[in-house]
């Protein structure tokens, strides 16, 4: 019996030659495709973030938000609660930073940068001011989502 069943597995008909080789390189490809697609979505988020540092490092507040989503249902977290909306925000922005002293010079750590779908980007860092009044840090987690092609944060925790 084990015979048998050895002798039909050695004289199973084998695939053409090189037919493996093309399936596992079309299987690489296919991973590859995937994984350029994610790290092109992913280096366009970093690209946000810092054109976000150099805005902010110039003094402009109104560019800075160019990261962000234009709309009221634009959420950002901070250490006065919930806000809504970017006018809202870019306010919030001006009204806690009015001067270039208050601004000081910003850098993002940033600790993690994770897919969560095709259209949603997870973001965790760190963020640090370094001004002349003082300097502050915190934390904070960016929800990105790909609107008309392009990345936006939509939701903003700062603390």
């Amino acid at each position: 019996m084990v015979l048998c069943s050895l002798h039909k597995i050695t004289t199973m008909k084998r695939l053409p030659k090189g037919i493996p080789t093309i399936l596992f390189l079309f299987f690489l490809t296919l991973f590859s495709l995937k994984s350029l697609a994610q790290n092109k979505d992913e280096q366009a988020i970093r690209k946000i973030l810092q054109s976000q540092t150099e805005e902010w490092n110039k003094g402009n507040i109104v560019s800075f938000m160019s990261g962000y989503w234009q709309s009221d249902s634009l959420l950002f977290v901070g250490s006065t609660g919930a806000n809504y909306g970017f006018a809202n925000t870019l306010k919030n922005y001006q009204k806690g930073y009015p001067d270039t002293a208050a601004m000081g010079k910003l850098s993002f750590d940033i600790l993690q940068v994770k897919p969560l779908s095709d259209t949603y980007y997870f973001v965790l860092g760190k963020w640090h001011l370094t001004r002349t009044i003082g300097n502050l840090n915190g934390l904070y987690t960016l929800l990105f989502k790909k609107i008309n092609g392009q990345w936006k944060i939509v939701v903003d925790h700062s603390s």
